[in-house]
This record gives structure tokens, C-alpha cells and sequence, in this order.
């Protein structure tokens, strides 16, 4: 499930403890020794209900019930079988055996009383022999073979290993919780289920055919007397055909039509359970379809509302195709909108642990949290929002005010000079930028954006509001002044970094200036479109505002002048 936590993640989750509303870390870790006093001589016997252990030995059990549903009904059927009876019978003792280890297993697996999982082994066996499936597990295994020993090996007497069956249920519920696809595995459950409802139903319609008479009638399974071919005497085409059989039956086709009161007694009630069968695949497999594309059903919802909305204010077509380019690059990179309202259900130390696998990568690269503690890069990596910028946008721009610093997941951005010609730099996934302005560090500027930055593609930003971070640095004071320093630091060297780009840049320019192709000139020239298209629509905006302001201020100053009028009337 996702990609595995490093060593040095294990080491800052194990600092991490929770504490009040907050995540502090804690210096009382338990030693190796202190481990393994706390972990007694007797717990490799206990089975964790959840763990992988006990998960793995259902799988086995699973196998072995498997193995007694589809093979007693198929040898009581089809006495072919009683030729390879000695294997068969080292197979359904096999089972037997992992039947009896299951019933051990049972004995020590843990369960949870008032929220804490119950380990003593007395305890847990009491449990067990109170439980209703112990008395079901000691009727799965009593031998009724042996009391017909003297008679030939019958398979018959072996038909309440059947009453297993809610083990099975039991690790499907178990695998279904754990496996990535659940809509397959449903859909492969009930496949099975299926497969095995045809599989009873022929093994008995065979027992019924040959207790009325093989080829007595055209109902009934043709028999040799009728001069056909040896290969209906095999058991390959006797089974073939019964399966055959029970699918038609089943899907209520059903033919030939019976000639006794028996095979209508039989075929009536086939009928009933295909109804129900056939009502139960519809309804499943709607339920599957239903829930693999609710996804995408729900994000197709979204965007027909906004679609909507734009064809009802008469957005540009230029601004619509961009609003629909975004939505689909927000599909094919799997990033739907609202993915983080699944967590709040989760409790804030889940929470955290999630929020650090898939963020602390990241805030391990900002130069500024170096050689923070854990807890308030914890605290940090629970405020981090994703944000995901379009192509040509701009995050920022220069003299703006700060409000928020980001850290690029995925993407390139630029950084342009003060007048928008150069690009300064390009920022890679792991850089960031927004620091100084929400650390209050840029001197003269204030806490006003020193450059702009456009992304060149779609980019995948991580974003931390100045709200957040000054909340966090009040729990953990000590570590605003370090921060500060790193911050001043990495100013200092970017101020060098400009001035001497700044000496350089009349030699870049020219550089620049060869180099560039039509393709970079045509680019441009879209940019500045772009630019004029958003600052004409600013611009429109704003003057309808302003026209509504004058107009609201005239019919204000119309009313007053009016009043005024009536009242020197009436002196």
C-alpha cells in the first residue's frame, strides 16, 4: 500500500507522540530490552486479528473449504471419481488437519474489550469456547466416516466440513479490506459464488437423472441405450453436460421441459433460485459499475455546473477553454478536488502519520526547516494545501502582497525580473519560494512579493499561509528565531546572486538576444496576448463597478436633493 517509510522517517514517526489538540515529540522511547520485557514469552502464540499472520492462515483455511465446496457434491455425484480414492482421501485429511490447526488458531486469536486488544491466553480461550463457532468448528470435523468403516470410502459422510463456510466469509472480508481493488474483488466474489450455485445445482441434477433412469426420458441425462457415442460415458461430458444444464436452468431458459412430478418439483424450485441469483448479479454488479465510475461521475458533475455558469455569464472562449484544459489535466493526474475532506474523518495522530508519508519529502527540502524539532515539522506538514497552477499563470507577482510561501511538488515555474523580460531562474520540483514575504524579512519591501513567478506547465505547488505558520510558531517559539536566521541567510545570498547577475546582464542579454528562435518569439507574443486579454477583462470589471458606484451615488444624491426640496416647501 504505497511506497514504504525510509529509516528516517520510522525514526521521526517513532519521536512523534500525540498531546493534547497537537503532536509534541518525546524523549521517553522504549529501549530494545524494555521491548521485549514488555512483550511476553507467550505472545508468538497470540494472533493478532488484524495482522498478517492471521491473515495468511485464512487464506489456507479459505483454500481448504474451497476444496470441500466444489469436490464432496462433484464425488457423491459421479462415482467415476471412487477410482482415485486414495487421493482423494489424503486431500479431505489434509483438510481435516488445517480444520483442527484452525480450531488452535481460533483459541489464540486476540479480541478487542473496551478498545484494548485482550492477549492472556486463559481469557481468550474462554472466549472462544463461549462463542457459537467453536460448537459449529467441533460439528465441521466429527469424523461420520468412521462409524461406516466397514463400508467403502463415501463422501457423503463428509458434508459437514461444509459448515466452514463462515471462515471463508470471514477472509473475504479480511481480503477485501486490504486489497487496492475492491470493485474487482467484488466482482470476482460474486463470480465464484455463482460458479458455485451452477456447480451444485448440476452435480444434482446428475443424482436426480441417475435415480430416475439415465435416458429414461428427454429430461433426464441421455443413457447408453440409446446407441450414443462413448464420449457421453465419460465423466468429462457427463459433468459438461449437467453444467450446461444448470446455466440454462438457472437463467431460467430451462429446456427440455420434465415428464415427472419430481424433475417438476426440481426445476420449479431452480427456477425461484435463479429469479433470486438473477436478481443478485443485477443488483451487484449495477453496485460495482455504479462505484467504479462514481468518480468520475461526480467530477463530470462538477464540470457541467461550471460549464453552465460560464455559458450563463458569457465567459471568453479563451478563458472557457482554459477552465476545461484545467479540469482534464486535474483527471488524467488523478488530483480531484475535495480529496482531502476524506482524512477529517480520521483522528488527528492518523491524520499526521498520513499527512508526513505524503508530505514531509517536501518540507525536508526547505532550507529554512532544516534541524527543526519533529513536532513542528508535524504540525508544519498538517497545514500543507495543494494547489495546481495552469500554464502561463502567474502564482505571484511582483509588489504584491505575501500572503502565503509554496513548495514546488511537480512542475516548473520561472522567475521573472521586476519588469517581466527575464527570467531569472527556473524553479524545479523541491524548490521554494514566499518565505521572505510571510517572515516579514523583505526590508524596504515589507512583506511585498520581491519577483514574480509563472509556471511554465501545469505545476503542482504545496501551500503554506502566513496564518498558519505564525499559529504554529506560537506553540513552538525557539524555533521562530531559528527560522528567522536561516530566512535571513538564504536573503543575503540571493541579494549577492542578483547584484552580480545584474553586472552580467548586458552580455546575457545579447546572448539572449541571438539565441532566440520564432518558436520563444511566438511564445512571448501568446504571453503578452494572455496578459492584455486579463488585464482588458481587470479593466472591464472594474469600470462596471465603478459605473454601478456612480450610478448608486447619483440616485443617492437625486433622493437627497429631492428631500430637501419638499422640505423648504413645506417652510
Amino acid at each position: 500500500m504505497g511506497r514504504d517509510y525510509t529509516e528516517e522517517e520510522k525514526a521521526f514517526l517513532s519521536q512523534v507522540t500525540a498531546s493534547g489538540s497537537g503532536l509534541q515529540t518525546t524523549s521517553t522511547t522504549l529501549s530494545v530490552q524494555d521491548r521485549q520485557v514488555e512483550k511476553s514469552s507467550k505472545d508468538y502464540l497470540i494472533f493478532d486479528p488484524t495482522g498478517n499472520t492471521l491473515y495468511y492462515w485464512l487464506f489456507v483455511v479459505a483454500g481448504a473449504v474451497v476444496y470441500n465446496c466444489w469436490t464432496i457434491i462433484f464425488r457423491i455425484s459421479f462415482f467415476e471419481t471412487k477410482e482415485h480414492d486414495p487421493y482423494w482421501m489424503t486431500s479431505d485429511y489434509l483438510c481435516d488437519v488445517i480444520y483442527l490447526a484452525d480450531m488452535f488458531v481460533a483459541s489464540r486469536t486476540g479480541f478487542l474489550l473496551e478498545g484494548i486488544l485482550q492477549k492472556n491466553i486463559k481469557q481468550l480461550r474462554q472466549h472462544y469456547l463461549k462463542s457459537p463457532f467453536f460448537y459449529i468448528d467441533i460439528l465441521s470435523v466429527l469424523p461420520f466416516e468412521l462409524s461406516h468403516i466397514n463400508e467403502a470410502y463415501n463422501p457423503v459422510y463428509r458434508l459437514n466440513r461444509l459448515l466452514k463456510f463462515y471462515r471463508f466469509w470471514y477472509f473475504l472480508d479480511r481480503f477485501e479490506s486490504r486489497t487496492k481493488y475492491p470493485n474487482i474483488f467484488r466482482l470476482a466474489s460474486l463470480s465464484q459464488f455463482i460458479l458455485v450455485a451452477i456447480h451444485w445445482n448440476a452435480c444434482i441434477y446428475f443424482l436426480l437423472s441417475r435415480h430416475l433412469g439415465l435416458g429414461s426420458n428427454d429430461w433426464v441425462y441421455p443413457g447408453s441405450h440409446l446407441n450414443l457415442t462413448t464420449e457421453y460415458l465419460s465423466m468429462t461430458r457427463k459433468y459438461m453436460y449437467s453444467f450446461y444444464w444448470s446455466t440454462l436452468t438457472l437463467t431460467t431458459i430451462g429446456v427440455p421441459h420434465p415428464n415427472t412430478n419430481i424433475g417438476y418439483a426440481f426445476v420449479t424450485v431452480d427456477y425461484l433460485i435463479g429469479v433470486l441469483l438473477f436478481a443478485t448479479i443485477v443488483g451487484n454488479v449495477g453496485s460495482i459499475v455504479s462505484n467504479t465510475k462514481m468518480a468520475r461521475v461526480n467530477f463530470q458533475t462538477k464540470m457541467d455546473k461550471l460549464k453552465r455558469y460560464m455559458y450563463v455569464h458569457k465567459v471568453p472562449k479563451r478563458l472557457y477553454d482554459r477552465v476545461i484544459k484545467w479540469f482534464d489535466y486535474l483527471w488524467s493526474s488523478k488530483q480531484h478536488a475535495g480529496d482531502d475532506a476524506v482524512l477529517d474523518t480520521l483522528p488527528h495522530k492518523l491524520k499526521a502519520e498520513i499527512a508526513i508519508h505524503v508530505h514531509l519529502d517536501s518540507l525536508k527540502k526547505v532550507e529554512i526547516f532544516q534541524n527543526c524539532e519533529g513536532g513542528f515539522l508535524c504540525e508544519l506538514v498538517l497545514r500543507l494545501k495543494p494547489q495546481l497552477i495552469s500554464p502561463g499563470d502567474f502564482v505571484c507577482r511582483a509588489g504584491e502582497v505575501g500572503h502565503e510561501m509554496y513548495i514546488v511538488n511537480r512542475g516548473k515555474l520561472e522567475v521573472l525580473s521586476e519588469d517581466g523580460g527575464d527570467v531569472l531562474c527556473v524553479l524545479q520540483p523541491g524548490s521554494y519560494f514566499g518565505e521572505i514575504s510571510i517572515l516579514d524579512l523583505g526590508g524596504r519591501h515589507g512583506n511585498r512579493r520581491t519577483a514574480s513567478v509563472r509556471s511554465v506547465g501545469y505545476s503542482d505547488l504545496f501551500r503554506l499561509s502566513k496564518q498558519d505558520l505564525t499559529s504554529v510558531l506560537e506553540d513552538y517559539p525557539e524555533v521562530k528565531g531559528r527560522i528567522e536566521t536561516n530566512a535571513r541567510q538564504k536573503l543575503e545570498r540571493d541579494r549577492k546572486r542578483t547584484m552580480s547577475s545584474k553586472k552580467k546582464r548586458p552580455v546575457i542579454e545579447v546572448r539572449r538576444g541571438s539565441q532566440k528562435t520564432s518558436e520563444e518569439l511566438a511564445m512571448q507574443l501568446e504571453m503578452l496576448k494572455k496578459s492584455n486579454a486579463e488585464l482588458a477583462q481587470e479593466l472591464f470589471h472594474v469600470k462596471s463597478v465603478y459605473n454601478e458606484r456612480i450610478a448608486n451615488l447619483e440616485s443617492a444624491l437625486s433622493a437627497l436633493l429631492s428631500k430637501r426640496r419638499m422640505s423648504s416647501h413645506r417652510m
